[in-house]
C-alpha cells in the first residue's frame, strides 16, 4: 500500500495539486485545486495510487456488484478501480444539469453499488449518484475517492469515505474570501458547469 507521503509526492510530480483561485464544483472558493486528471494522465505514475486505493476498497467493502462514477472526473478512476478489482464500472453524466444513466448503462434492483470519485469536497456529486441508486432500487455500499478534501462542517455524506489521500485545504464562501484570494483571477476547473 502506498503511504500518504509517497501519494503526495506523486500528486506534486504530476502537477495534480495546483495553486491559484478556484471555484470548486460545490461553489466554494479555494486557493488550491486538486486536478486528478493531471495525475491520471500519467498512468505509470497513477497506477500505484489506484492499486493502493483498490486495496483499501477491497479491505473495507467485502462484496459489491458494480462501481458507479460521476462524469467527468470520476470516469477514469472508476474505470481503473473497476479494472483492478474486476468489477463492472459505469458512469452517469449530466443531462439538463442532473445526473442520468445513459449509453445503455443500468443499475439492476438489489445490486450493491460503490460510488468512486476522483475528489470529494462536499459530497454533492456523490449524493446525486445516490439518487440514481435509490431510483434503481439498488443498495449503496459506500464511497471511495483518490482525494478526500472534505471538512465535517461542509460534508453532506454521512457514511465513511475510503480515500487514498485526505487533504485539509481551505475553502471559502464567495462573501467570505480572504483579501489575498480576492486579488487572484478566478478559475472554474470543475465539471459541474459543463453543458
Amino acid at each position: 500500500m502506498l503511504s500518504l507521503k509517497n501519494s503526495l509526492a506523486v500528486l506534486k510530480k504530476t502537477e495534480a495539486l495546483i495553486e491559484g483561485h478556484f471555484i470548486l464544483s460545490s461553489g466554494l472558493h479555494s486557493p488550491l485545486y486538486v486536478q486528478c486528471a493531471k495525475l491520471l494522465s500519467f498512468p505509470n505514475k497513477s497506477e500505484k495510487i489506484c492499486k493502493s486505493l483498490a486495496f483499501k476498497i477491497k479491505k473495507q467493502f467485502k462484496k459489491f456488484d458494480i462501481i458507479l462514477a460521476p462524469a467527468v472526473g470520476g470516469i477514469v478512476i472508476g474505470y481503473e478501480i473497476g479494472r483492478i478489482l474486476k468489477k463492472e464500472t459505469i458512469f452517469c453524466e449530466r443531462v439538463d444539469g442532473k445526473f442520468r444513466l445513459r449509453r445503455g448503462f443500468k443499475i439492476k434492483p438489489r445490486m450493491k453499488v460503490l460510488i468512486v470519485e476522483d475528489v470529494i469536497t462536499t459530497g454533492k456529486s456523490s449524493l446525486e449518484c445516490v439518487k440514481l441508486i435509490k431510483n434503481s432500487k439498488a443498495t449503496l455500499k459506500g464511497f471511495a475517492c483518490i482525494i478526500d478534501r472534505s471538512k465535517k462542517n461542509q460534508l453532506k455524506i454521512k457514511k465513511k469515505i475510503i480515500s487514498q489521500v485526505k487533504l485539509s485545504i481551505p475553502t471559502y464562501k464567495k462573501n467570505n474570501l480572504p483579501s489575498y484570494l480576492k486579488k487572484i483571477p478566478v478559475t472554474s476547473p470543475g465539471s459541474r458547469r459543463i453543458k
